[in-house]
């Protein structure tokens, strides 16, 4: 079973983290309306093994809408990562802390092929 990360959790992490990854896997029109500050919009069909083996950050932080579909990701990336990998409980719907909208994230690139989730 996945770890998860209340929403106060994460954000206590980013203020004092700078080892931590936010990866954001809703639809990028989603990530685009709003997302956490510093997250990268991983949507989770383009997860595979490219994103698998580049350079991870020690710890993770996985968030979708509710809460649901990140846990399954944040195990599967949890298993193909060298990091701690945890879901955001609640996902971006429990999150009351400051909110970017646009595209700053660098995970809209081609990422390679595309997952089963």
């Amino acid at each position: 079973m996945v770890a998860e990360t209340t929403p106060d959790e994460l954000r206590e992490k980013l203020a004092d983290d700078d080892e931590l990854a936010v990866v954001d896997i809703r639809d990028p029109s989603s990530y685009t309306s709003g997302h956490i500050p510093g997250s990268e919009n991983l949507p989770a069909a383009t997860l595979g093994p490219e994103v698998f083996d580049r350079e991870w950050p020690a710890e993770v932080v996985v968030s979708c809408y509710v809460g649901k579909s990140s846990k399954q990701v944040a195990s599967v990336l949890d298993s193909n990562v060298d990091a701690d990998v945890s879901s955001l409980r609640g996902g971006f719907d429990a999150w009351d802390g400051a909110v970017e909208d646009g595209t700053e994230s660098e995970g809209e690139a081609d990422l390679g092929p595309t997952s089963p989730f």
